[in-house]
């Protein structure tokens, strides 16, 4: 299954969407997520229909040195800042056609992080989204049972996102042997 993909007819279709050629991968806007994902699981060019993973990538700002050539022809080496994002990947496939992994990203800023849920077209996605929600806190627009799925309701935070930090008086999740609750109580440390 590793026919490629003709990416550019859907760049065409959808003017907002970009190719990144570094990871092989279209980078999907917000507002076009929903459309384009129906439109790749439907139109005969395509038929993706199925979706295999959806994870999420946290990235911090992060300085990246490129060497350049400048106006006389010497090369120097330039420093821009990577802002902070956090991506929501798609690797799809399509069963009918034996072609793919094809991936879709959907990029999200890190303060109140959303994208659209692409449950609706690829029920796989669902227990999935729910993993990146609970994990990096991004929002799914209409998702169906947007919850956690791994930590606990009380939980506070994200723990995969990279600024994450355990509090010192850990919240341990409810467990039934006294002598750990006992040992937390006392502010002992468990290892």
């Amino acid at each position: 299954m590793s026919q490629p993909i003709d990416h550019e007819a859907i760049i065409q279709r959808f003017s907002g969407s970009e190719w990144d050629d570094k990871f092989c991968a279209l980078i999907v806007p917000l507002s076009e997520a929903t459309a384009l994902a129906k439109w790749l699981r439907d139109d005969n060019d395509f038929l993706l229909d199925y979706c295999s993973n959806v994870t999420g990538i946290d990235y911090l700002d992060r300085e990246i040195k490129e060497k350049v050539e400048n106006e006389e022809g010497k090369m120097e080496t330039v420093t821009r800042i990577d802002p902070s994002r956090i991506e929501v990947v798609y690797h799809l496939y399509s069963m009918e056609k034996h072609t793919g992994p094809f991936t879709i990203k959907q990029l999200t800023e890190r303060n109140n992080p959303e994208v659209q849920s692409l449950t609706p077209i690829w029920r796989s996605c669902e227990l999935q989204e729910r993993e990146i929600f609970d994990l990096f806190g991004v929002n799914f627009i209409a998702h169906p049972d947007q919850r956690r799925i791994l930590m606990w309701d009380e939980f506070e935070g994200h723990p995969m996102r990279k600024d994450y930090v355990e509090p010192f008086d850990y919240e341990w999740e409810p467990t039934p042997h006294d002598e750990i609750l006992d040992k937390h109580q006392r502010g002992k440390v468990i290892v």
